[in-house]
């Protein structure tokens, strides 16, 4: 079985460089024949690479070669990404990638294009990098109903939380100091902002709950507003605040998506993921929960997975071994106004008459306190309630500045 790669960048290097490293134990071990590297797709030139007799920066080179059963897409983005996966399924070649955004987009059609072609289409490492997730809820799970996917998704946002958390580091401070480490990119918006663990949870809740969903429909907030006093009252509370994307199968047969920052409690799993490393809890109604830890990202973690998939294509080779998802419905994802969570609300302008409008408003809530706290800022922990009417009872206080709300977890 001969393979192509698609994009010399970080984790396509990985890929070859995993590939021509283990090859020998990849495979001895899984029994395969054979299993070479043959075309490096790039259009940019490594003249000093030990692999430059295999670079080419002609696709033809690899859709018309018979000998090529397994492609690695690792270019990132739509097009051509898009056109040439399409292309080489109708082909019958199977595809892996690490594409999170063409899978989030696409993912539907290009599985419909595998099954029909009788080859594979493959993104273990296009969710949590080194984590194994995809494979467990397709197999390990699958005597479950899951009930609820939740995690965290980015490591460079729980990196520059963690500063925040253990150091007491500024946003940008602790940004500046993941872009210095290589953690976050120059343009860092597509994880800040929230974008990359949009389109990971889209994954995740397509697989969980059988139908695509696209980023759009998930409600999308970053870490951009977190500040220093939201991490010390949440400390105060009893939490930490990380930027978490979950999918919830609700009573009705929907399900409700989004990623937005939310205070974990202490003791939990997630609570205690720090730096760079991602944890995704999956819950399911015959197992509960289970959760799956690792580094999120990273050459040659994601590349691990990336050639896990390969394997499997070779293994399977001629049969189709991934189910595609239904195609989208737009009434299937809800909107988040209806989920029920406890929320922590930090406010300024507060006086004794806006207090006695939260009195009337919200009824029982918990007061928190933060070193150096302004006369004028108040910050609490509202009871269990829809965010929806948490927002219509807030409507009326015109005065209070509310300066964040955030969901409590349970989990």
């Amino acid at each position: 079985m001969k393979v192509a790669v698609m994009g010399y960048g970080t984790v396509g290097s990985g890929v070859v460089e995993v590939l021509i490293k283990n090859h020998d134990t990849i495979v001895g071990r899984n029994s395969l024949d054979e299993l070479e590297l043959k075309y490096i797709l790039d259009i940019r030139d490594f003249p000093l690479d030990p692999n430059s007799d295999k670079f080419t920066k002609d696709f033809n080179d690899i859709i018309s070669d018979d000998e090529v059963g397994i492609v690695v897409e690792t270019m990132g983005g739509i097009h051509p990404a898009y056109e040439f996966t399409s292309q080489l399924l109708q082909r019958g070649k199977s595809v892996v990638t690490s594409n999170k955004e063409l899978v989030a987009q696409k993912g539907y059609e290009l599985l419909r294009l595998a099954k029909d072609h009788n080859a594979n289409y493959m993104f273990e490492a296009s969710v949590g990098g080194g984590i194994p997730i995809i494979r467990p809820i397709n197999n390990c799970l699958s005597a479950n109903e899951i009930i609820e996917i939740a995690g965290i998704l980015n490591g460079t946002t729980n990196y520059v939380l963690t500063k925040m958390i253990d150091e007491g580091m500024s946003m940008d401070e602790a940004l500046l100091r993941a872009q210095q480490k290589g953690y976050a990119e120059k343009d860092p918006t597509a994880d800040i902002e929230g974008i990359d663990s949009g389109r990971k949870i889209c994954i995740l809740a397509d697989l969980a709950f059988g139908k695509h969903v696209f980023p759009d429909q998930v409600y999308t907030q970053g870490i951009r507003g977190i500040t220093l006093e939201d991490v010390d009252f949440a400390k105060d509370f009893g939490g930490v605040i990380k930027l978490i994307g979950s999918a919830k199968k609700l009573p009705d047969g929907r399900i409700c998506a989004e990623v937005r920052p939310s205070i974990v409690m202490d003791g939990s799993v997630l609570a205690t993921t720090s730096g760079v490393f991602n944890a995704i809890l999956v819950r399911g109604n015959a197992l509960g929960d289970a959760v799956f830890y690792g580094r999120g990202a990273g050459k040659l973690p994601t590349a691990s997975a990336v050639v896990a998939d390969v394997i499997d294509c070779a293994r399977n080779f001629g049969r189709t071994k991934m189910i595609p998802w239904a195609e989208n419905d737009r009434d299937f994802v809800a909107s988040n106004d209806t989920l029920s969570s406890r929320f922590y609300i930090r406010a300024y302008n507060v006086n004794d008459d806006s207090l006695a409008g939260f009195d009337r408003a919200l009824g029982i809530y918990k007061v928190l306190e933060r070193k150096n706290q302004l006369p004028d800022e108040f910050a609490f922990v509202t009871e269990k309630i829809t965010e929806g009417e948490l927002k219509e009872k807030l409507g009326g206080m015109e005065s209070v500045e509310i300066k964040s709300l955030i969901p409590v977890t349970d989990y």
